[in-house]
């Protein structure tokens, strides 16, 4: 049977590049490691779950460039290795530590054996690289993998230097391509972030479709006739714009009605990394004595204030499972208002940061899970769908353009520019430009020296541009870090274009940042050109 309308659910999967060789043992590298076994291990899960079943699902993807060189990284999935063999050991001592506390030890055997079961995923599965997990289900059909900018840089705020824009597109298509195997058709733009002059860069670089947040569209010149509910065709390129729905976005974010809000679902706070005692956490813990969660976690989240009861995984389960039917339910009726209304079959986006299933909300991929199989079997009126199905299925739509927009606090710039952050863009600038001058006057460069370090010196501005660093120092966490990072990296640039210009490059210094930032392997610094 005809569906009346189609849901995307996108997941934008993304960690800025987290990797110090230099030390033995680095606390923000654990950024990675959870969202590993937290999030990335657990969809696929869902994943060979879904397609073992024979159940029939389509999913939306984006994988950041930096996200898949870390992925594929044998510094970083070797660390990763032994971080989950550190909390199977751990989680074997609390297998022993509750024998004699049953509600403890039933969440202590869970654990041990999720823990477990994700090493096997990780390391024998996908031989240490879940890039071969995402493909697979890519080439399947299941996964519709796009990319994202290249190093996640905020691009309105490079619209004074297009060529800036224009790197942080290419270089991110081409790492796509170089680790999936096809060039995407999609493009996750960092934080939503949309000015129109980035859509030349995309139609240039042979992306097909975008996303912005819900005004960007609502926003549009002219003002479009279907809303966020169908693409609009950006004038004279031919690329789309799909637009977020509010109604499915607010049920799983908004902190007051969202479902991992609900009180019988994991607390993410308490963890035994800060409950235990300390010598008897010790050995799972920073090196230097600090606390850090481990993610063991045996509470729910209860309700206000600082009481917890005891975690059930089996009633959390069953929570997931009506909360993806009230989740297919409500687009049920959204969609059959919306085909009466628009008369035609609408298209509902519905974006998330993938760390929200299974990092922030423990049971999200259990709820993606449900959901999946709900709408294959459960009701005939909405069908999961990918942009580019969509476009294929229904090519003609209206032509508009967007309006400069993001998905962040107020919907424009202010996060990433603001009092606490925005002395760093007259450096990024002035890099911008000397990158440029550079790659002019060393077009088709021959020396082999000369252009590693051109190469290099394109890593650190890319790297420099992550909107994360800019993020990070307006949310008030971790900003000695964003702050390092960004002064590093422009440090790094600076001395590098400075000694390509005099001619007097340093190869034991370029070595020592080659070993250090080594994104982008396949870079060329021509893009700038």
């Amino acid at each position: 049977m005809q569906p009346k309308g189609y849901l995307s659910i996108v997941l934008h999967a993304h960690l800025p590049y987290v990797r110090h060789p230099e030390h033995e043992e680095f606390l923000e590298e654990d950024w990675f490691f959870e969202a590993m076994t937290e999030t990335y291990i657990p969809l696929i899960h869902v994943f060979e779950r879904l397609h073992d079943d024979g159940v029939p699902f389509q999913i939306t993807m984006s994988i950041s460039p930096t996200l898949a060189s870390m992925m594929n990284d044998s510094l970083l999935t070797g660390r990763y290795l032994h971080h989950l063999d550190k909390l199977i050991e751990l989680a074997g001592k609390e297998v022993e530590r509750t024998r004699w506390m049953p509600e403890f030890h039933r969440l202590a055997l869970m654990y041990h054996f999720r823990l477990t079961f994700a090493r096997t995923t990780f390391a024998d599965r996908y031989a240490r690289n879940l890039i071969h997990a995402f493909r697979r289900f890519s080439e399947l059909g299941h996964l519709e993998l796009m990319t994202c900018g290249a190093t996640h840089g905020f691009l309105p705020l490079m619209a004074g230097n297009e060529r800036a824009m224009r790197a942080q597109v290419r270089v991110a298509v081409a790492t796509h391509e170089q680790f999936f195997g096809a060039p995407p058709k999609g493009i996750w733009l960092p934080e939503c972030g949309f000015d129109e002059r980035v859509v030349t860069h995309l139609k240039d670089a042979g992306i097909k479709f975008f996303f912005v947040d819900t005004h960007g569209v609502l926003h549009a010149s002219p003002r479009p006739r279907y809303g966020v509910f169908a693409p609009i065709i950006c004038p004279d390129t031919g690329v789309a714009c799909f637009g977020r729905d509010m109604e499915s976005s607010k049920q799983v974010w908004s902190a007051q009605e969202g479902y991992p809000g609900d009180y019988w679902y994991r607390d993410f706070y308490r963890d035994v990394g800060f409950d235990l005692d300390f010598e008897y956490v010790k050995p799972y813990i920073h090196h230097l004595g600090i606390r850090k969660c481990t993610g063991i976690k045996y509470h729910r989240i209860t309700g206000p204030g600082d009481h917890k009861e005891v975690y059930d995984p089996q009633v959390a389960r069953e929570k997931a499972a009506a909360h993806a039917g009230n989740f297919m339910f409500n687009r049920e009726k959204q969609i059959e208002h919306l085909y009466g209304l628009l008369g035609k079959e609408p298209i509902i986006i519905a974006p998330y940061d993938a760390e929200l299933y299974g990092h922030w909300w423990y049971e999200g991929p259990e709820w993606l899970e449900f959901l999946c199989r709900k709408i294959a079997y459960d009701q005939q009126t909405v069908k999961l769908i990918t942009p580019s199905a969509y476009l294929e299925k229904h090519p003609t739509h209206q032509i508009s353009m967007p309006s400069v927009s993001s998905w962040g606090y107020k919907g424009y710039s202010e996060v990433w520019l603001n009092g606490t952050n925005d002395w760093i863009y007259r450096h990024l600038h002035r890099a911008s430009d000397r990158m440029i001058e550079l790659a002019g006057r060393h077009r088709g460069e021959r020396d082999p020296l000369t252009r590693r370090a051109l190469n290099q010196a394109a890593r650190e501005l890319l790297l420099a541009q992550s909107s994360d660093w800019a993020f990070i120092m307006n949310t008030g966490t971790m900003v000695q870090y964003a702050v390092k990072r960004t002064k590093s990296h422009i440090d790094r640039f600076n001395r590098l274009s400075d000694s390509i210009a005099r001619n007097a490059i340093d190869p034991g210094y370029l070595r020592e940042l080659e070993w250090k930032d080594n994104a982008f392997p396949q870079i060329d610094y021509a893009v700038y050109a």
